[in-house]
């Protein structure tokens, strides 16, 4: 079976391994998703396919032709660069983005609410067809999102059993557009236990979160790529709904309403609500940085719909 990885030149790896990490990069962020870094990026389709291919089938093309060809079968070149890059991005960037949102928060927010905007926009484009049922979904997706955006975060044990169930269920949310895999683990309390066992390389932690993701990604991967292959476009218009809902997460200025107390012994927040950028000078006490977030937000959607016009222009998922 010939398939796209057999097409592509190293430089197509590369490329594919930068998305993985700007994949990685968001799925750091509470509120932010890898699978909107995946629609922004066009590898979306394909990432799902790749997912679905990982199973008993591919089994039996292992013993009947060889691991090469059951390689190629699951698309196995695409996966790692995208995987590797995901993991590469964890590693390197969870400080790194964890650094700009304690000191530029308003900043990055107004950056990401610039890229999610910019993948409405193309995913808009793509759906063709809005008659009640499609208008239905995309509302029912928003007003999810938006619940999930607003619910009050619970505290749960950060055992290996719970680590996994939470690795289990924010895979789920990670290759879904508009629902941030973080931020479900914020919902429940395991973010920080996350956070901490990639800072001090937990192994027995990392595991536990690991086989969870396996298990969810081969699990949900085939059941969204059947919603897909069965209703394109009420799927589509729901994805469209979620990533409505998201901007409810990702709108910059913000009043914390209630805080907690990380491992360092530090005040973050824990609850809070979105506010006009003239209430955020009043309320908070600092300059809504007006110019320069409505600049940031035009560059994130600048930037994606630049990525995807090369994308058109020189045909590299």
């Amino acid at each position: 079976m010939k398939t796209t990885s057999d097409r592509r030149a190293i430089q197509d790896y590369l490329l594919l391994l930068l998305k993985g990490m700007c994949m990685g990069a968001a799925d750091v962020v509470p509120g932010v998703s890898g699978g909107t870094i995946a629609f922004i990026t066009g590898i979306y389709d394909e990432l799902l396919h790749s997912l679905k291919q990982i199973g008993p089938q591919a089994l039996t093309v292992l013993f009947k032709d060889g691991v090469a060809a059951a390689w190629r079968f699951v698309n196995g070149n695409f996966l790692l660069a995208v995987f590797g890059g995901i993991l590469i991005s964890l590693k390197t960037f969870a400080s790194v983005i964890g650094y700009c949102l304690e000191n530029y928060p308003l900043l990055v927010w107004a950056f990401f609410t610039g890229l999610i905007i910019a993948s409405i926009v193309l995913l808009w484009k793509h759906q063709t067809r809005w008659h009640w049922p499609q208008i239905l979904a995309c509302i029912l997706g928003a007003a999810f999102v938006f619940g999930v955006s607003i619910a009050s975060p619970t505290q749960l044990p950060g055992t290996w059993w719970m680590l996994f169930l939470g690795g289990f269920v924010a895979i789920c949310a990670m290759i879904l557009p508009g629902i941030s895999g973080s931020f479900i683990l914020l919902l429940v309390g395991l973010y920080p236990a996350f956070l901490e066992a990639i800072t001090e390389m937990d192994l027995v932690a990392l595991a536990s979160f690991g086989v969870g993701c396996v298990a969810g990604l081969l699990l949900f991967s085939r059941f969204l790529s059947w919603l897909l292959d069965s209703f394109h476009q009420t799927t589509l218009a729901t994805l469209i709904g979620f990533l409505i809902g998201s901007l409810n997460v990702t709108w910059p200025w913000k009043q914390t309403l209630e805080t907690t107390v990380d491992r360092h012994g530090e005040l973050v927040p824990l609850v809070q609500q979105n506010i006009l950028p003239a209430t955020y000078e009043i309320v908070v006490g600092q300059g809504a940085q007006l110019f320069t977030a409505l600049s940031l937000g035009l560059l994130g959607l600048a930037l994606v719909l630049f990525v995807e016009l090369l994308s058109k222009r020189y045909s590299i998922n």
